[in-house]
């Protein structure tokens, strides 16, 4: 999970911090289709089965005695007990398979994996596993959250006595397993070499450039795809699939002293033999599983968890190789699982046994390998993204029937044969007539002119709702909607379509998108804004900083042209400069350019809030900027930028 999804939930986090894990009461029942689908789905689910429910709970040893974490400034942070609710049958609401799931996912504490390794989880999406070494503990993973992180040490702490912490690995790139560090090591003996940071070759370019370019939208995808503002309960938020959501506090980062680049490298740290298997390119572009050699337990990280994972993430990102990430499961089945007596994940819960773990593993690589290899073979026969998708969906393969972790609780089947179809071929189907099709409001008008008019459009929708055709309700409504926003008939209906159909949805973050988007449609949007922590600002390039300020650049506004502007940052010994063409802003490191128009000197926080706060020239003067040339020209291209995103429009025009 990247930094764009941990800003966009903070919402989320807050409410399920504040939650007291009582039931909301929705805006509507399950419609009697849903109820019908809600027990096809349960009938057809595979046995029960005992390992999950016991894997879950063993080796549980304390958990924390306050649910609610808070921040210093006594703000909550966390609450482990938001989805305390999750008990009995499921709800008309919930689909079963996913009620099934959450009975597992919910449960909280430390737990003993196998003999000097633990785990401790629900304090965030992710767990932290902690690993007895010679003279400390060492962590792998330290969740998202300074404040979570802290938490979970000081249960650790309380319950296998006080030692320092001697090491800590971030097994990749995405900042729900890094950005708790503080809470747990001290920058200053990380300095001085007595506490290292063992990271994927890599980490530092990913952790802090996977979404400077695309954050504002990927911030406001995510709030969907995690259900930011949706309060846990049966007719609200159920998690989000592999983890009951994001705790909101202080995101940190201690930049790494040692790096893996390949497999089979080991190192000995503080005492403990460790074996590594890189699997970049797979879930993260950065990231390492691990073998504890001396208790014989594989982390697999997050290339296998309890559910189907995402090979193209809703919130957006880079399409992930499948195959590559078949392979490297492959590898993990054959290499690792055979010597572990546990394996266990960044994610969720361990599966105990060497036989057990073995299989557990293989099933994910076969589903991965099928979805991979069943896509590509309907795609060279020439059918599209959509049609493979709903023939791999209608028809899973029969050989993962009986494993949980297969389902899609997270990434689903549908959305990953459209991704690995994109991966290969791109958004294009080849269809001549999608080639160049009218934007959505203005194709939604001519349809709905088409079919008749908005009252004609409503009306086939309403009959769409009454046999339970939620797919087609939600299609014409919302283009009904596009066509005309203020239609109140159409934003209520659409919103009860997708409902019932958040309702439906096997997938954790399939529910949340549906519920988010009803809630849209009701209540109207949020404002947002986006939250860069300090310490990852602190580690991007400055190259990357001119290049995210370029993509705000509007050129379609009047301003300077054919200039140069001079950049010395004080701090930190660069020098730079920024081109303005007729239509491009151009940022380069290196050297101050020739003849520039103007340039300012000081240390690079001046530089941010220029750039990117869009704080007026006089004013950072005053603060100590200093400027030389054509201060007026300056602010105008400073006046040429767009303000930091602060959210858009989904399901509204």
């Amino acid at each position: 999970m990247n930094l764009a999804s941990l800003r966009a939930a903070a919402a989320l986090a807050i409410v399920i911090a504040a939650s007291t894990g009582a039931a909301q009461s929705g805006p509507a029942p399950a419609s009697e289709a849903t109820k019908a689908g809600q027990s096809a789905t349960g009938r057809g689910l595979p046995p029960e089965g005992a390992r999950d429910a016991a894997d879950a709970a063993r080796g549980f040893l304390a958990a924390r005695k306050e649910p609610v974490i808070l921040a210093a400034n006594g703000k909550p942070v966390w609450n482990l007990d938001a989805y305390a609710f999750v008990t009995g049958p499921a709800p008309e609401t919930v689909n079963p398979s996913l009620w099934r799931h959450m009975t597992h996912l919910k449960r909280h504490g430390l737990f003993e994996v196998t003999k000097n390794v633990w785990q401790v989880r629900g304090f965030d999406v992710s767990n932290m596993t902690v690993i007895r070494g010679q003279t400390g503990w060492i962590i792998i993973d330290p969740l998202t959250t300074v404040e979570a992180a802290k938490a979970a040490l000081e249960l650790v702490n309380a319950t296998l006595g006080t030692r320092p912490v001697s090491a800590v690995l971030y097994s990749h790139s995405h900042g729900d397993h890094f950005g708790g560090v503080r809470g747990v090591a001290d920058e200053a003996a990380v300095k001085a070499g007595t506490v290292p940071i063992i990271a994927p070759r890599g980490f530092m370019k990913e952790a802090t450039s996977e979404n400077v370019i695309a954050g504002g939208a990927m911030s406001r995808r995510a709030a969907y795809q995690f259900g930011a503002g949706l309060a846990p309960g049966a007719t609200g938020q159920m998690g989000s699939g592999i983890g009951m959501g994001l705790s909101v506090g202080t995101l940190s980062l201690i930049p790494p002293t040692d790096t893996i680049a390949a497999t089979g490298e080991t190192r000995v740290v503080d005492g403990v033999s460790l074996e590594f298997q890189i699997v970049s390119g797979t879930e993260a572009p950065a990231e390492f599983n691990v073998f504890i050699r001396p208790e014989k337990t594989f982390l697999a990280a997050e290339i296998a968890t309890c559910s189907l994972h995402n090979i193209l993430t809703p919130r957006g990102a880079k399409v992930r190789d499948a195959r590559a990430w078949a392979h490297y499961l492959d590898e993990a089945a054959i290499r690792y699982a055979p010597q572990s007596d546990a394996v266990i994940s960044s994610h969720c819960w361990p599966v105990f046994g060497r036989a057990a773990g073995t299989a557990w593993l293989a099933a994910q690589r076969d589903n991965y390998r099928w979805l991979h290899d069943q896509t590509v073979r309907r795609m060279n026969r020439g059918e599209t993204m959509a049609e493979i998708a709903e023939v791999l969906e209608a028809a899973p393969p029969p050989g993962n029937a009986a494993e949980w972790a297969t389902r899609g609780y997270y990434g689903t089947i549908s959305h990953n044969a459209k991704a690995i179809y994109q991966f290969y071929l791109g958004w294009y189907d080849a269809v001549p007539a999608n080639l160049h099709p009218y934007p959505p409001v203005e194709r939604a008008k001519k349809l709905v002119d088409a079919l008749g008019g908005p009252e004609r459009t409503l009306a086939l929708a309403e009959n769409a709702m009454a046999a339970g055709d939620y797919r087609w309700s939600s299609d014409l409504l919302q283009n009904l909607v596009f066509a005309d926003p203020a239609n109140p008939q159409a934003r209520a209906l659409l919103a009860a379509s997708y409902e019932q159909q958040a309702y439906q949805a096997e997938s954790a973050i399939w529910r949340n998108q549906f519920l988010a988007a009803a809630s849209d449609l009701r209540r109207g949007r949020a404002p947002t804004a986006a939250v860069q922590p300090t310490d990852l600002i602190a580690a991007l390039s400055t190259q990357e900083l001119l290049d995210s300020a370029a993509t705000r650049f509007a050129p379609e506004r009047p301003g300077p042209r054919g200039i140069t502007i001079g950049i010395e940052l004080t701090d930190r010994g660069e020098v730079a400069g920024l081109e303005v063409t007729g239509q491009t802003l151009i940022g380069r490191v290196g050297a101050l350019p020739e003849g520039a128009v103007a340039t300012i000197k000081g240390p690079r926080v001046m530089l941010l809030a220029l750039l990117f706060l869009k704080q007026p020239v006089a004013a950072l003067e005053k603060a100590g900027l200093q400027v030389t040339g054509d201060k007026a020209a300056l602010q105008a291209l400073i006046d040429n930028l767009d303000p930091m995103p602060q959210g858009f429009e989904i399901v509204l025009p």
